[in-house]
């Protein structure tokens, strides 16, 4: 079939990607009082997460046929792991204390309680919406959904395999998951924006993360210097040799648990989410980072490392908003609805123990995304508020993949028994 858009070369989807950063950054940088106005409500991540939106909602560029994504959330998001990760503290990252770990499992129970809860709601006056039978059962695809949002694709897939759900529909409840995720992403990062207020409205005890920015920045003033091409190079060397050496793990290790360990190869298993290459993909770049922070390559900090870190992660957050597609939020306003149900429950619980333990929007936002959004986007939105903390990110989000099985298993039961009742 003949390829529609007006763009499917892959040269000029970059382009236009790099087009929509440039346009943000320059802007955000301009002293008019429109533009101050404006990026003092409007994180400028958020606008470069909309303006790709924008374009594959008018068919300009799509995310179906280009492998940019691909890309960024494989080479670069692992890329720029390593480079924040390079100049952490781990003893101040481990100095944030419980909150981190108490609020992604706040995330986690707000979205296993989360789906039952929207089923009961819109059953009592909507209940075709939530119905069907067999393979066909909503419930069944909504599982889908719980594999996606605790943990990431892998869980989301062998939830599809455990409970059947019917194929020829299953582009529905992507299409659910896509826009209810981003939808969620965009509120968040806006969020970032108001951090100060929602942290006093929070009672928010800051000191960890202000500490942890703190010795981070003291670091790079101390060994601040106008980076050489020779150090840039040895940057970029760094970066993906690391990536590479995470790709031949991940390989290796995926490839060697799935054909040894039945319990791995098992679409249906529980377990099957650590034969999962991106898991290990993300799980060994973070290593391979906090390993080097113990040497001296963390001085590389002092050439830029976290700022080629964050072109890397500005990239990436261009190619996830290129996947959301505006005109296609009306298009199944039913499934559409339970998920933002769904996602309001979730919302709530975080917002109720946030405040009960006045913990910082930090934690919130980072702990909902390392669920919702995975390893792809919980360390964008970690970066978005220090790029020190992109690892808090990345770590909460790898323990997401190891829950988001189990976590979707007792969802989709839970669900079962309202739909069935």
């Amino acid at each position: 079939m003949e390829n529609t858009l007006p763009f499917s070369n892959d040269a000029i989807v970059f382009g236009i990607l790099m087009l929509c950063l440039g346009i943000v950054f320059f802007t955000e940088n301009l002293k008019g009082k429109f533009w101050t106005t404006f990026y003092k409500f409007i994180p400028a991540l958020l606008m470069c997460y909309l303006l790709p939106a924008i374009f594959n909602s008018l068919g300009i560029i799509s995310a179906d046929t280009s492998k940019t994504y691909f890309i960024a959330s494989r080479y670069l998001l692992p890329a720029s792991l390593v480079l924040f990760t390079i100049s952490i503290d781990l003893k101040a990252v481990f100095n944030l204390g419980p909150k981190a770990l108490i609020m992604f499992l706040t995330g986690t129970v707000g979205i296993i309680i989360g789906g039952p809860l929207a089923i009961l709601l819109i059953s009592t006056f909507s209940p075709e919406t939530v119905g069907g039978a067999g393979f066909d059962a909503v419930w069944r695809g909504l599982a889908t959904l719980a594999g996606s949002w605790i943990g990431g694709g892998a869980n989301q897939a062998a939830m599809l395999e455990i409970y059947e759900y019917n194929q020829e529909l299953y582009g529905g409840m992507v299409l659910v998951d896509i826009v209810v995720a981003n939808i969620w992403m965009a509120i968040l990062l806006l969020g970032i924006g108001k951090r100060k207020k929602i942290d006093k409205w929070l009672k928010a005890d800051n000191s960890a993360i202000d500490a942890l920015q703190e010795k981070v920045q003291n670091l790079s003033e101390k060994i601040t210097r106008n980076p050489t091409l020779t150090d840039l190079m040895v940057i970029l060397s760094i970066a993906f040799v690391a990536v590479g050496v995470a790709h031949l793990g991940s390989d290796v290790i995926s490839n060697y648990l799935t054909t040894n360990f039945e319990s791995v190869s098992d679409p249906k298993s529980a377990l099957s989410s650590f034969g999962s290459g991106f898991f290990w993909l993300i799980s060994i770049a973070t290593l391979i980072g906090v390993l080097l922070s113990f040497t001296k390559v963390k001085n590389y900090e002092g050439a830029g490392a976290s700022k080629i870190g964050s072109v890397f992660i500005y990239v990436l957050v261009a190619t996830i908003g290129m996947k959301m597609d505006l005109g296609k939020i009306l298009e199944n306003p039913g499934l559409i609805f339970i998920g933002l149900v769904w996602m309001a429950i979730h919302a709530g619980l975080l917002i109720l123990v946030a405040k009960l333990i006045k913990a910082p929007y930090f934690f919130l936002a980072v702990g909902s995304q390392a669920n919702v959004g995975g390893a792809a986007s919980a360390p964008v939105v970690a970066a978005a508020f220090h790029p020190s903390l992109a690892t808090v990110g990345a770590l909460l989000a790898v323990f997401g993949y190891v829950v988001g099985t189990y976590g979707a298993l007792l969802c989709a039961e839970l669900m079962r028994i309202v739909a069935t009742q």
